[in-house]
């Protein structure tokens, strides 16, 4: 059968592209990094037993109470990606592309003071505030692996047109744009015509041969707490925090699909989402034992409120390899809201005279209870002379956020050695389970404005989270310095889209299926915490 193709669309999901918030994109607002004080991170994090470091003002807020002396902390560091690549290697007819990105960045993690005023003789009631960067989204992912005739175009017409139509007479394509309009009048993405061997002309999709994706992801949330915590004779710490959360995060992304008949697609997107939110947290440190200084901590982190603001720009290309294709863009934006689900904690301390303390942390929350939720207007006080938000959780989507994700357990193991009383040698070990369910997808057929307003179909499956870490720590008198290493690697499945089965042109069952590609994030930090008692 001879073909004679005319053009091959560009890729897209939308002809007006615009900001989307689904399960996949609202997840990075859930997970903390390990991040705070050096002691704290080269201790694992598992100092919401022990307590008085200002870094447990986010977890257990409790273990402020343990301060009996004033003082105040900033950190700053390095933070590294290993393994990163921004040039991929080029398809196979020799066509290849490059993305930036900078593999190892700066980053101001952590200021605050403590304030601690003693109210009895045992007993003290503090104060205290911390800023710290409770997530780094640095990272620089790239992907790339055979289609076997997949493509993102074919989960672009089906997703919205179902079965598309043959016949010439009902089926009208558009060169100029890159697509057909069938009888409906509704645009479709991703077809070609061609005259078989009787002469007839006929609509078809293209097949996939390669695909290769480039994204360069920075910004942080910076969250600052405000604490009030008291310590009653030295056996009971309560604590109560107050968090907001300032949200940066940039994407850069490019992907390219080599298709039959030496013709291409490739798309790029640029994504920003910006906002704010507020949490509370309560803790309670215990010591049972007058005589001995084990204790226990628990405490409950409640969900985050987001208010979040998205705002997307997508150019899309297509054509023969070799010629100038037919490009096309847009610009977009999107409010929504978000709730990340409860935080619950369990920990044990002990410290053997002045010289050895042994930390362990459990925590655990529910990540598949996360509330994407639509901004549904509000309405004006003119008594107040205030606007009130009001938001509905996407329910379908919702749907697809408790068969995706699921729940984690994080554990904290912290050592720390005094071999003078100057000197203090850490180790630590931090383990986060995997937040994904193995099979899930990001789903491109709900009814939900997080797919409707998608701009891109690329997905990571993330499994568990391992980081080691390790610091030391020297004091001069009222002043301290402390530095960590932390080493954290989480291992994924990337998928450019979702596996799709359809009926095909020719009304048949078709599947349009791409194997997982591994990918990898190695992340190195340097961390140097200065900080002074008083």
């Amino acid at each position: 059968m001879k073909k004679k193709y005319i053009y091959i669309a560009a890729l897209g999901l939308v002809t007006i592209p615009a900001a989307a918030q689904d399960t996949y994109s609202n997840e990075k607002m859930i997970a903390n990094d390990l991040n705070g004080t050096a002691r704290y991170v080269a201790m694992g994090g598992a100092m919401e037993a022990l307590g008085a470091d200002i870094s447990t003002i986010s977890s257990n807020p409790a273990g402020i109470g343990l301060f009996k002396s004033s003082q105040i902390a900033i950190s700053a560091g390095m933070v590294g990606q290993s393994g990163a690549k921004t040039s991929l290697d080029p398809f196979a007819n020799g066509v290849g592309f490059s993305f930036n990105g900078n593999k190892t960045n700066a980053s101001f993690d952590q200021a605050g003071f403590v304030l601690a005023r003693r109210s009895g003789a045992n007993s003290f009631l503090n104060l205290s505030f911390n800023f710290h960067k409770s997530k780094n989204f640095d990272q620089i992912l790239s992907a790339a692996g055979l289609l076997d005739h997949a493509s993102q175009n074919k989960l672009t017409s089906n997703k919205f047109y179902g079965k598309i139509l043959k016949d010439g007479n009902t089926t009208t394509i558009d060169a100029a744009y890159g697509g057909a309009y069938n009888s409906k009048g509704q645009y479709v993405e991703g077809l070609y015509e061609y005259y078989d061997d009787n002469k007839d002309r006929q609509i078809d999709y293209s097949n996939g041969e390669e695909f290769r994706f480039g994204q360069y992801q920075k910004g942080y949330i910076g969250t600052y707490d405000f604490n009030i915590s008291g310590n009653i004779h030295d056996r009971v710490f309560l604590g109560f925090s107050v968090g907001i959360h300032d949200v940066h995060y940039t994407s850069n992304s490019v992907y390219a699909e080599t298709l039959e008949n030496n013709t291409y697609g490739q798309a790029w997107e640029s994504l920003r989402i910006t906002g704010t939110g507020f949490d509370m947290k309560v803790g309670a440190i215990f010591r049972p034992i007058e005589t001995s200084p084990f204790r226990f901590g628990v405490y409950i982190n409640t969900p985050t409120f987001y208010n979040l603001s998205l705002a997307a720009s997508s150019d899309i290309e297509g054509g023969e390899i070799g010629s100038e294709g037919i490009k096309r863009g847009s610009d977009a934006r999107l409010d929504y809201k978000m709730n990340t689900p409860w935080k619950f904690g369990l920990s044990l301390g002990h410290t053997v005279g002045r010289y050895l303390a042994l930390g362990f942390t459990y925590e655990y929350s529910d990540y598949s209870s996360m509330d994407n939720r639509i901004d549904d207007g509000g309405y004006y006080d003119y008594y107040y002379d205030i606007y009130s938000s009001a938001s509905v959780s996407d329910e379908v989507m919702n749907r697809n956020t408790d068969m995706v994700l699921k729940g984690v357990h994080t554990l904290k193991l912290g050592f720390e050695y005094k071999p003078i009383s100057t000197i203090a040698l850490r180790l630590g070990y931090n383990y986060v389970s995997p937040k994904f369910e193995s099979d899930g997808f990001r789903d491109q057929t709900l009814d939900s404005q997080g797919v409707a307003y998608a701009t891109s179909t690329d997905y990571t499956n993330w499994k568990s989270t391992n980081r080691i870490t390790a610091g030391v720590g020297f004091t001069f008198d009222k002043l301290y310095l402390d530095m960590a290493y932390q080493y954290s690697q989480t291992n994924g499945d990337f998928y450019p889209f979702m596996n799709y089965s359809f009926n095909d042109v020719d009304g048949k069952n078709g599947s349009n299926y791409v194997a997982p590609t591994s990918v990898s994030n190695k992340r190195n930090q340097l961390l140097v915490t200065l900080g002074y008692r008083f």
